[in-house]
Parts: C-alpha cells; sequence; structure tokens
C-alpha cells in the first residue's frame, strides 16, 4: 500500500511539498522515491545535495507503520497526490500538498463551486457585516466556502456558510491535533460533522508556527476558483493570498470598505490594479461565470411602524436612543415593537443596545 510512504514523507517536518513532489514525478512511484539513496539521489537535475542529504538523515528515524498507525488512530482520513480523487483545482497549482489531512466529509462539497474568503484577523464591523450579506446572497446554491479557520474574515466567512446552509472548508496551518485559535474549537466541530471538512497538509503533531501560515494560504486559494478578499492592510497575510491567487491564474475579488479604515487600504490597492468588485453574491456569479438559480423570498413588513424602524436601521448599528429620537416613539412602546422584530428576525442586538439588520 503505497499511502503509508506518503504518510512517511510528510511525518519529516524539514521537507517541503515541492521536495516530495519532484522525487515522486524522477520516480513515478512513491515508495521507490521513499527508498532512494544517495546515488539515485543524484540523478534528479536541480536536486540540492543538502536537500538529498538532510532527507536521507532524517528517513532513518522514521518508523513508517508507526507514522501511518498514528494517523489512522485520529481518524483522520488522507488524500495523496496520486489519488483520482484529489481535488482537480489543488492539482494545478505550482507546488500542490503531497499530502491531505482531514476530518468531516470533503466529498460532500461541490469542489468544482468553491470560493475563497480571505481577509485581516481584527476585522471590522462593516468588514464582517459585509462578508456575511455576500455569503448570505449565495443561499440556497451548491458553492462551497473556502477559508483559513482564523479570527476575523475567515471565522465570519464559516459561520456563515454554516447558517446560511452552505458547505465549507477550513484550510489550518498546523496539524490536527491542535485548534488554533483555541476559541474556535466549536466552529472546527461544527464543520466536521455537518458541514464539511477540517483540511491541512501537516503530519497529526505538527504545531500551527508561523511560516505554515503563508503556505497554508496557497491550499485555500489553490482550492479555489476565485479568492474574495474582505479586509487587508498594505502588509497582511491576505495581500500574500491575493498574489498567489493571481499567480494560479484564479480570479480575484475584493468587497469595497470605508475610506478611513486602514484594513481596506490593501483592498483599494487590488481593486485599482484590476480585482472584479464584489458587494454582493451575484457578483461572485458574474466574475465566474457561473449561472446559478437560487430561490429568494422578498422580505414582507406589515406593520407600518416596524417598516419605519426598518427602513432606518442601516448599515451601520443604531442604538435605542437614534431609533426614539428619530421615530419619536414612547419608550415602552418602542421598547415593545423592538422585541416583537427580533422574535421575527427582523433585527438583532449587537453590542449593548445597538440594533442591526438581522
Amino acid at each position: 500500500m503505497n499511502t503509508k510512504y506518503w504518510v512517511a514523507f510528510s511525518s519529516i517536518e524539514q521537507l517541503d511539498s515541492t521536495f516530495v513532489q519532484r522525487l515522486y514525478n524522477y520516480f513515478g512511484d512513491i515508495e521507490t522515491a521513499f527508498k532512494a539513496d544517495y546515488k539515485d539521489l543524484k540523478q534528479i537535475e536541480g536536486l540540492s545535495v543538502r536537500k538529498a542529504e538532510n532527507f536521507l538523515e532524517k528517513r532513518k528515524s522514521v518508523n513508517i507503520d508507526k507514522a501511518y498507525e498514528e494517523v489512522q488512530k485520529r481518524d483522520i482520513r488522507i488524500l495523496t497526490f496520486d489519488n483520482p480523487n484529489y481535488p482537480y483545482m489543488l492539482s494545478q497549482i505550482p507546488n500542490p500538498p503531497m499530502v491531505l489531512y482531514y476530518k468531516g466529509d470533503l466529498f460532500s462539497c461541490n469542489l468544482k463551486r468553491t470560493v475563497a474568503f480571505v481577509g485581516s484577523r481584527r476585522a471590522s464591523f462593516n468588514g464582517r457585516e459585509s462578508v456575511k450579506k455576500v455569503i448570505e446572497d449565495l443561499r440556497g446554491t451548491d458553492i462551497c466556502i473556502v477559508s483559513g479557520l482564523a479570527d476575523g474574515i475567515d471565522s465570519t466567512a464559516h459561520k456563515s456558510a454554516i447558517e446560511n446552509n452552505l458547505k465549507t472548508i477550513g484550510v489550518i496551518a498546523s496539524g490536527l491535533d491542535f485548534t488554533y485559535p483555541s476559541g474556535n474549537k466549536q466552529l472546527y466541530e461544527q464543520i466536521e460533522q455537518d458541514f464539511g471538512a477540517v483540511v491541512t497538509e501537516y503530519y497529526p503533531t505538527f504545531e500551527p508556527l508561523k511560516f505554515r501560515f503563508p503556505q497554508r494560504n496557497r491550499i485555500v486559494t489553490g482550492l479555489s476558483y476565485g479568492t474574495v478578499v474582505g479586509e487587508a492592510a498594505l502588509k497582511s497575510g491576505a495581500l500574500i493570498s491575493a498574489n498567489l491567487t493571481l499567480e494560479q491564474g484564479r480570479e480575484l475579488m475584493c468587497i469595497p470598505g470605508a475610506i478611513n479604515n486602514s484594513n481596506t487600504e490593501g483592498v483599494y490597492k487590488l481593486l485599482k490594479d484590476g480585482a472584479a468588485l464584489v458587494t454582493s453574491g451575484q457578483d461572485i456569479l458574474n466574475t465566474l461565470n457561473w449561472e446559478i438559480v437560487t430561490e429568494k423570498k422578498e422580505l414582507e413588513i406589515d406593520d407600518p411602524i416596524e417598516k419605519i424602524i426598518f427602513g432606518i436601521i442601516g448599515v451601520e448599528p443604531k442604538c435605542f436612543d437614534e431609533l426614539q429620537i428619530q421615530t419619536n416613539i414612547e419608550t415602552n412602546k418602542l421598547l415593545t415593537v423592538l422585541t416583537m422584530m427580533e422574535l421575527k428576525g427582523l433585527i438583532k442586538q449587537t453590542d449593548g443596545d445597538r440594533y442591526i439588520k438581522a
């Protein structure tokens, strides 16, 4: 069984996917590649002596069967580069991961309808709400949302997918022994149990070290037909993902935000450089040339007072005092109406006594 040799390669922390791919391409068989001696490795054009020697030294400490058993006992699924089910889009990038480890049901996701969402970990309220709005527009489709399971835009994208009954793939920068950030534990579990898969190229015991996050980004964009940037400062991981998207020949899209927010400076640079503008889910469909019919019901509000209040509550949250000043409704009456609107799912409270459209 060849799978255990793919796993054995991936269990050596000092090796990267390009090294393994080069050996596999040369030998045409992963077991032969793993068992190669120095004489064989010297024949591979462009392979550095240092990397070959490093591999041979590290290989001595690998117990092939044990490395494979450690993955199996964790109930982790394995998808290798030579598997016919390996995601086509990911196979087309310059340095695809040689092994994908995952929990959940990766193939419940439509891998022909994948869109990545990336952005700031310290996303603004407006940035998060914009991402929610765009993903909500995709409700009723079979589009799969791909992101990196980090705080901010990533988490918002995954949660919005779940709220709108869409599949989602979370790509992490560590082995599956780790949940990073720890506050996303419930989100990991939701994705794994019902809404898609949590995926990584890293052996289960590999920690979420800093250099692994940019490497992870190429998988987020590589799995996807296009990438939507929610918010991005001029120097940020999201900009790295944007560049990877272009290098991989995929569509780059951006959601505009407030011009006085430093997290939108990168977004506006990308827009000026030719990225597609996204203010709705339909913009994504148009950019990717996807024709998908969705069923949407028009929002109907019968109560005239509720209709007035709903019209006042716009993109930015409104506090109780603002609503009272603009409607001139007595306090107890306004509280009752707002409570009813919350129960109907028209509005929701955020940050204390502030209200936004649900």
